[in-house]
């Protein structure tokens, strides 16, 4: 019998990609990272994605966590916290380790594992070690799953500030004078390793900065203007990672570009100037996040210096092999000269961010942002690439 005449079954809806925001993490940057992701589960478009916030608590559990970005923001200077948003204290979503299969899964002790479904994406806003540093990306790139930014070795390489110096210097950017202390050497010969300091300290002059060497949003960081707070600065930033960098202070402007990726290739934002912040001794975590010391979008340079910072940041971007998105930071020095001090690969992403602030005046919005960036994750496959 013909079935010509016969009504046709209509064919179901395709279904919408699902995007897992995973947040939160056991660096110091936590709270955040919190931040971040509410400001990215409030801006994505829920008309073409269906989302799945997963948090990740400062011990390290991961947590389902309620879809309410209103409850991710910094209040009467606290910050944030996973803790607080997780449904239960003791359930854990389980990311697939097969990478034929995309299903996460949630369990909580003498229950039977949940479904929650498959994940096409992972947009992971993790800042810091255990998120950012290619640690979370190895687990994404094991699991098949697709994830917003750039790989492994680019990762760890954006967390790792030493190493990322190494790299830029051997691709013929230039970075400003600094000196590693491992935690060997911390270890094995306090005095010797403070000599080291000292002897850069009257090399270059003071003040120095004393940073932890893979760790972000400024935390940990002092401005040391003489020998008096040396041993203190080193503490501080110990606290957060036994290896530490220190820095020559660099005279000039503080210049800030983002690279984000086409489907052409990565493109430079208008680049940004951070002026001295009022209240503090420079750009600092405070200064930053909780008194919003507004930066200028674009920043006043010539068009020749706006073309060349631009160039310099997609050439950081490659020489680190970036994928997704980029924040490069570059001081301006008083002979004219643009000086790379560090790259970020998951920026500070909140609305009042200096990245999506560079893209805002160049054209793309918010929403955009993350529609672009997701849109890149699902185009790149994981593994070898």
């Amino acid at each position: 019998m013909s079935t010509e005449n016969l009504p046709q079954q209509p064919e179901p809806p395709a279904r919408k990609p699902r995007v897992a925001v995973v947040f939160g993490g056991r660096s110091s940057e936590h709270g955040i990272s919190v931040v971040t992701a509410g400001a990215v589960l409030k801006a994505i478009d829920r008309t073409k994605y269906d989302v799945l916030p997963i948090g990740i608590t400062s011990d390290g559990r991961w947590a389902l966590t309620a879809d309410e970005p209103e409850r991710m923001a910094i209040v009467e200077r606290r910050q944030p916290s996973v803790e607080q948003l997780a449904e239960t204290g003791e359930g854990g979503v389980v990311l697939p380790v097969d990478p034929a299969s995309r299903e996460v899964v949630y369990s909580e002790p003498g229950s039977v594992p949940k479904a929650l479904g498959e994940v096409d994406v992972v947009f992971p806003v993790l800042h810091g070690p255990y998120g950012e540093d290619g640690t979370l990306q190895g687990l994404l790139e094991l699991s098949g799953v697709p994830y917003v930014g750039s790989g492994v070795l680019a990762s760890a390489v954006g967390q790792d500030k030493e190493y990322m110096k190494r790299v830029f210097t051997s691709f013929g950017l230039k970075v400003g004078p600094y000196v590693v202390i491992r935690p060997r050497e911390w270890q094995q010969d306090e005095s010797a390793a403070r000599k080291k300091i000292i002897d850069f300290a009257g090399e270059h002059g003071w003040p120095l900065f004393v940073k932890p060497a893979r760790a972000g949003s400024s935390i940990g960081i002092t401005k040391v203007d003489d020998l008096s707070g040396l041993d203190e600065a080193i503490a501080t930033a110990q606290a957060h990672d036994p290896k530490i960098l220190i820095e020559a202070a660099l005279r000039g402007r503080e210049i800030e570009c983002g690279v984000l990726e086409f489907e052409d290739g990565p493109r430079a934002s208008v680049p940004a100037e951070i002026p001295p912040p009022e209240d503090h001794a420079y750009y600092d975590f405070e200064a930053k996040y909780i008194d919003s010391t507004p930066g200028i979008v674009p920043a006043p340079l010539t068009e020749e210096q706006t073309a060349e910072v631009r160039r310099l940041a997609v050439e950081a971007f490659e020489a680190a092999s970036c994928e997704g998105l980029v924040r490069a930071d570059f001081f301006l020095t008083e002979d004219g000269e643009f000086v790379i001090n560090e790259i970020n690969t998951m920026p500070g992403f909140t609305p009042i961010s200096m990245y999506p602030q560079m893209w805002q005046a160049t054209g793309v919005s918010y929403p955009e942002l993350v529609d672009l960036l997701v849109q890149a994750a699902l185009r790149r496959p994981t593994g070898l690439r």
